[in-house]
């Protein structure tokens, strides 16, 4: 076929025009412009224009914006003060919590980013904690925030990324009911004669001690690490540990800020495990992030330069101390400020599932 070179651009621009119009109308571009590439071949026409019109592939932001939603992953396990259970409102079935009202920063961050026509709304898909990463690798999920400690050998699998820190002051905390095993560990502290050593002291504090983990939790990986002389109980969630009677448990190993909030305010036959001098006894450091998939590089960039901003703004702080120190009514606040889910959820939200002893130790 044999054009004039002023011919051929005129075509060009043609085709190219054509082109946007067939995409307009049947958003299938990619098949038309194969079609028409088999077509025109040989003819001399110039498409590179075309590409530069229309980006074959969008990223991740855009994507969001585009939908106008956030797809959330949240634990159905409850993990007060940072999630708590799910609450019957005027409003209908709400959760609320830390972790919810930070999810409403970023999702009225996103609103701005994608220009404020129409809001960003955050959808919560309430999951199983060890099923969330299923969830995110498969692609059903943009984020999910269910404090999650990004900085425990073992915690961070293949294919998801940590934003920075959210909140600075986590640990693994140990709760009981029992006095006499309060005073076996600080016991053990006594000997130390001056010479610190909290895993030493609670290792052997706990020895031949029956132990409550929530499945696939830091305190699991940290337990499984450390504390081999004890019977290790596997629980589905810290309700399902506080409840269950037989077998017997001396301690439960959980978030220290959680066990702090259960055992003041929901809990109070439960008491913390403490130092000598009376401060809590925390295991290890513990920092909790937004997760997100590996390869979405603008969105977790995003992440962090949000965080910071309302790191450095003083919010963080503000929210932490709102949810952590304040006295409220959790319901109340369900229902001014809490996030719905899907009504089908909530019998799986209040079945907390049960323990069991590890295997194969």
């Amino acid at each position: 076929m044999a054009l004039h070179n002023r011919g051929s651009i005129l075509t060009s621009m043609l085709v190219g025009k054509s082109i946007m119009n067939a995409w307009s109308m049947t958003g299938r571009f990619v098949p038309l412009l194969i079609a028409l590439g088999l077509l025109l071949q040989g003819c001399g026409l110039v498409f590179d224009a075309v590409e530069l019109v229309v980006p074959l592939a969008r990223d991740e932001m855009a994507v969001i914006c585009s939908r106008g939603q956030l797809r959330v992953g949240i634990s159905v396990e409850p993990s007060r003060p940072f999630v708590f259970p799910a609450m019957f409102t005027d409003e209908g079935v709400r959760v609320t919590g830390l972790d919810v009202e930070l999810i409403r920063e970023v999702a009225d961050a996103l609103t701005t980013y994608c220009g404020g026509q129409k809001p960003v709304v955050p959808t919560l898909h309430l999951t199983r904690f060890r099923d969330l990463f299923i969830e995110m690798n498969e692609g059903h999920l943009d984020i999910f925030v269910s404090p999650s400690g990004g900085n425990i050998p073992g915690a961070r699998p293949a294919g998801l990324w940590y934003s920075i820190p959210y909140f600075h002051n986590g640990g693994i905390g140990v709760m009981t009911q029992k006095s006499e095993v309060a005073e076996k560990v600080r016991a053990q502290f006594r000997k130390q004669a001056g010479n610190l050593d909290t895993l030493a002291a609670i290792q052997a504090g706990l020895s031949g001690l029956s132990v409550a983990v929530q499945n696939g939790r830091t305190s699991h990986l940290y337990a499984e690490a450390n504390l081999k002389n004890i019977r290790l109980l596997i629980c589905d969630s810290l309700p399902a540990a506080v409840e269950t009677e037989d077998p017997s448990i001396d301690v439960i190993l959980s978030k220290h800020s959680t066990l702090e909030y259960v055992t003041k305010r929901v809990w109070p036959d439960w008491q913390l495990l403490t130092r000598i001098d009376g401060t809590p006894l925390i295991l290890t450091q513990e920092y909790f992030s937004i997760v997100t998939a590996e390869e979405h590089g603008r969105l977790q960039w995003f992440l962090n330069n949000l965080l910071y901003r309302i790191a450095e703004s003083g919010r963080l702080e503000q929210m932490r101390r709102r949810w952590l120190e304040e006295d409220y009514a959790p319901t109340r606040r369900a229902a001014t400020e809490g996030l719905p889910f899907e009504v089908s959820k909530v019998p799986e939200h209040y079945d907390q599932g049960q323990c069991r002893f590890a295997t194969g130790r």
